[in-house]
């Protein structure tokens, strides 16, 4: 016990001079310029980023073959199929699923206004017509030559 003692008292200098340093580095890279009304006001700016509060959770890696507390987790996140996806709000109890599938899924934190419904989904997906309707012959009559 005493050896153990010994070799933290000789390393402690060391560890206390590497926070030194590394406190002074940090002092340095801080500026003392006293804070503007507008950053101080609790509104926020057209130019703040929106706050990033929901998960965009992908499922890339297959379930077959593992166990059913698994299966049941990604059933309980909503996801079915590989490469669904599926947003979630920041909560507590989607945090602790995403860490029990976290080698299967993607996981992004986006804002509000990136969150979309399966239907939005679906259609940005969906691949144009690749025609265009130029007349119905039963609505408009028949063409005039």
């Amino acid at each position: 016990m005493a050896s153990f003692i010994a070799v933290h008292r000789r390393a402690f200098p060391l560890i206390t001079g590497l926070a030194t340093s590394s406190r002074r580095a940090l002092a340095t890279t801080v500026s003392n310029t006293p804070p503007t009304p507008s950053s101080s006001s609790s509104l926020p700016s057209p130019s703040d980023p929106e706050p990033l509060d929901h998960y965009r959770i992908t499922l890339r890696r297959s379930a077959i073959s593992l166990p059913a507390k698994v299966k049941g987790t990604l059933i309980a996140l909503g996801i079915w199929r590989r490469m669904q996806t599926v947003y979630h709000r920041h909560n507590p109890e989607t945090a602790g699923k995403i860490l029990a599938v976290k080698e299967l899924v993607e996981v992004e934190n986006v804002p509000a206004s990136a969150v979309r419904t399966k239907t939005e989904q679906r259609h940005e997906r969906k691949a144009p017509r690749g025609f265009v309707v130029v007349r119905n012959k039963l609505r408009d009559g028949p063409l005039a030559a």
